[in-house]
């Protein structure tokens, strides 16, 4: 088909979380493979910028974009106004056929300036509720994609299509004893994950380190594989330390991959992205979600597992060293249980999520472009630069 024949440039604004930042990596690289040209967009932090380094044949903008905090909400618009006129620069500049968002703080402005570019706009929603920057700017977007059937109808893109959230193809199964050697653990022993996303979680340390006396008590075999994000690596490291137990304790690991692959059970935060990447590698879970997402989307998230049988919950404020080390007892050492949840795991594993959405995306630049260049959108009903004076009262 044409589209494998035929260069587009697509814009992938992904930046802020690896929640965003990894399914937008993963439809990249789709798009590369049928020789499309792609721009990703990202925010300045550091979890964009680190995971960036390994994205080879893109070009990568940094976007000056910021988080929304209704106490600072001037530096928000202040942001997104420059990300806005910084993406439309570029778009003229540099002219993308497509814009795709995958939700997050920076991603509207540049699905608005692409509109305005004449651009095909899309966007991914992975959570089970949408975010504010996609359920606002939705209405904007030709085709919207999403990673649970629940989130459909909060959205008022034309089209809805339910794909499921893309994985990089390198999260498959493969060998737990060599990605245990290679993160430098002992092959044998069974590994219990800890991430709380990519910038980890507090919360979820602080409970994990608590049930270390009672863990080591039940499972003294266990090795521990703990991601902490940047603030807690030093106190998470020494209490892995004081109780002499066999674990690698990183702030960060651009091989997720890698660490669910060596891992017999995981203890996890419920953010889309990561579900789908438990799913993609059949890792059985205690999913604790973050209490303050927006709409507490992430007890929505795991709510869907839980009710298949593909994790298990266990509430924030509920996740004493007692109960949390008992559930991880249970799951580690009941081979049939892990057996039955990978069953349900696999069940939500969609292996050509980013394959649908990088053809879909290049069909539609087809459809709409052809060899003439961009659409023409200055007269549309849906006028974008309104949208924008029109911010503060639609958030």
């Amino acid at each position: 088909m044409q589209s494998s024949q035929s260069q587009f440039s697509v814009a992938i604004a992904c930046g802020g979380t690896g929640g965003h930042l990894f399914p937008g990596l993963a439809v990249a690289e789709e798009l590369l493979a049928r020789r499309g040209a792609v721009t990703l967009l990202i925010s300045r932090k550091d979890v964009d910028q680190q995971a960036v380094r390994a994205a080879a044949g893109m070009d990568v903008v940094t976007l000056p974009a910021v988080g929304l905090d209704w106490r600072q909400f001037g530096n928000f618009l202040s942001g997104f106004v420059q990300s806005y006129r910084a993406t439309k620069r570029l778009f003229r500049e540099k002219p993308h056929q497509a814009v795709l968002g995958m939700g997050g703080f920076t991603a509207a402005a540049p699905v608005l300036a692409g509109r305005r570019c004449g651009a095909a706009t899309f966007l991914h929603e992975s959570n089970t509720v949408p975010g504010r920057a996609n359920r606002w700017v939705s209405r904007f977007v030709d085709q919207a994609f999403v990673g649970f059937p629940q989130a459909a109808s909060r959205l008022r893109a034309q089209s809805i299509e339910i794909t499921g959230t893309p994985v990089r193809p390198q999260f498959q199964p493969a060998s737990a004893a060599s990605a245990r050697m290679a993160m430098g653990l002992d092959p044998i022993r069974p590994v219990l994950l800890v991430v709380g996303g990519s910038q980890g979680a507090r919360a979820v340390n602080e409970a994990v380190t608590a049930a270390l006396p009672q863990l080591k008590q039940a499972l003294p075999e266990l090795q521990y594989l703990h991601l902490t994000g940047p603030g807690d690596f030093e106190k998470v490291r020494a209490a892995y330390q004081s109780e002499n137990l066999r674990a690698v304790v990183r702030p960060f690991l651009t091989e997720m991959e890698l660490a669910m692959d060596a891992a017999t059970v995981a203890v996890s935060r419920a953010g889309g992205a990561s579900l789908a990447e438990l799913a993609a590698m059949c890792l059985p879970a205690i999913l604790v979600p973050y209490p303050y997402a927006a709409d507490n989307h992430q007890f929505h998230n795991a709510t869907a597992f839980v009710q298949t049988g593909a994790a298990r919950m266990l509430v924030q404020d509920q996740a004493s060293p007692g109960l949390l080390s008992e559930m991880i007892v249970d799951l580690a050492g009941n081979e049939p249980r892990r057996a039955s949840m990978k069953q349900a795991l696999a069940e939500w594993h969609k292996p050509d999520v980013a394959a649908r959405i990088a053809e879909a995306i290049l069909q539609r630049c087809e459809a709409v472009h052809g060899t003439t260049g961009p659409r023409d959108h200055r007269t549309t009903d849906h006028e974008p630069q309104s949208a924008i004076r029109n911010l503060k009262f639609e958030i």
